[in-house]
């Protein structure tokens, strides 16, 4: 049975068009083409990365937090309370206004002392400063590194700077080893993120990255397969393009500097915009959807890898909407709520629990809201 799946899984009508089969894409007369067995690599890859990023951590990012100036701020623990520790690990950390009345009988406190050891308890899980900025120092790295590789990659080939020239000779394209490279690269780094998403600070748009990390490693191996290198070269740089912006921001953000983090939000939002709302849709989207099907009529493959394409730009539109609508209110002075802390964070701070120390926030005392729009956000 497990043998009738794996070739109905890959049989050549469903993934290349209609006269072409897998053994067309074998290695032969000197050229190299992408196979699946290929992307093994790339789990080990994810483990030197995860090892590479606690190292990261520990030795650059850190010093650097402390160059910078981020410092954590000062939080009262909770007292050792039996009945409020019981209903927090199994019930809420939000109790609702019964819920803070049958505590405050169990406990033998008042409702407002239970409150405020809710909100000491919340504060005591919420992550430091000190741990977002070096989740973000390590993706600025990561992707700016990736970035100025991508374009040395791409820079030189035709179908860079004529798109026509992505589907010449498809699916029957050779593999160049930078583009093996780059490819096992950056879907290594995304395992790694799908690793340890559950362990890293936790975004109010947290589902949304998990859809985002999947449908990134699906479209990257899926492009890889079915030999969609061109294109998904393309998409990769577009994407790092802006991460490099958002992590850089949430950097300065953290550490305080205020109108730097402004600035780059803004340089942020307009690439943002530039490349996954302009450039992705009306360029790669519309090459993707019309010169396959001028070479061979429409295939299960062809739909699919479309598919998953609008999935990816359906998150753009999603993240979009919420950057568009911050910068609007930040330009004309109306964010009057920590809208990019609701976005960015599990909890909002209680600034009468906390002692006050150097933080990261806008001009108006507002955090970056947290992006990871990966690739394929």
């Amino acid at each position: 049975m497990l043998q009738t799946i794996y070739d109905y899984f890959w049989w050549d009508k469903l993934w290349l068009p209609n006269s072409l089969t897998w053994a067309d894409l074998e290695d032969q007369e000197g050229r190299t083409y992408a196979k699946a067995s290929d992307l093994y690599i790339t789990l080990p890859l994810a483990l030197v990365f995860l090892v590479l990023r606690y190292i990261f951590e520990i030795y650059a990012a850190t010093p650097l937090a402390s160059l910078l100036g981020v410092k954590d701020k000062v939080k009262l623990r909770a007292a050792h309370n039996p009945v409020l520790q019981a209903f927090y690990t199994s019930g809420s950390k939000h109790p609702r206004q019964g819920d803070l009345e049958n505590l405050s009988r169990a406990s033998k406190l008042t409702v407002r002392q239970v409150e405020r050891w809710f909100r000491r308890r919340r504060n005591q899980d919420r992550p430091s400063l000190q741990k977002k900025f070096r989740e973000a120092s390590w993706r600025f790295t990561f992707y700016l590194i990736a970035f100025i590789a991508g374009m040395a990659v791409l820079v030189d080939k035709p179908w860079f700077h004529d798109l026509s020239e992505v589907y010449k000779g498809f699916p029957k394209q050779s593999m160049l080893p930078s583009q093996y490279w780059y490819y096992m690269i950056e879907l290594g780094f995304y395992w790694s993120l799908l690793f340890r998403i559950a362990f890293d600070v936790k975004r109010k748009d947290f589902k949304e990255q998990v859809i985002h990390h999947v449908a990134t490693i699906i479209l990257i191996s899926f492009s890889w397969c079915a030999n969609y290198i061109r294109v998904g070269t393309l998409v990769m740089a577009i994407h790092d393009s802006s991460d490099i912006f958002l992590e850089s921001a949430k950097m300065f953000n953290y550490a305080g500097w205020k109108q730097t983090c402004n600035n780059i939000f803004v340089v942020f939002a307009a690439v943002f915009i530039i490349t996954r709302i302009i450039i992705f849709p009306f360029w790669i989207l519309h090459c993707n959807w019309v010169y396959p099907i001028e070479l061979y009529p429409p295939f299960f493959g062809y739909y699919f890898f479309n598919v998953l394409l609008w999935v990816l730009q359906c998150l753009h539109v999603f993240w979009a909407y919420l950057i568009l609508g911050m910068a609007h209110k930040f330009l004309t002075g109306k964010l009057e709520q920590d809208e990019r802390s609701d976005k960015d964070e599990t909890d909002i701070p209680d600034d009468d629990e906390e002692e006050p120390t150097k933080n990261g926030t806008f001009s108006n005392g507002h955090s970056v809201q947290n992006n990871n729009h990966h690739k394929g956000d």
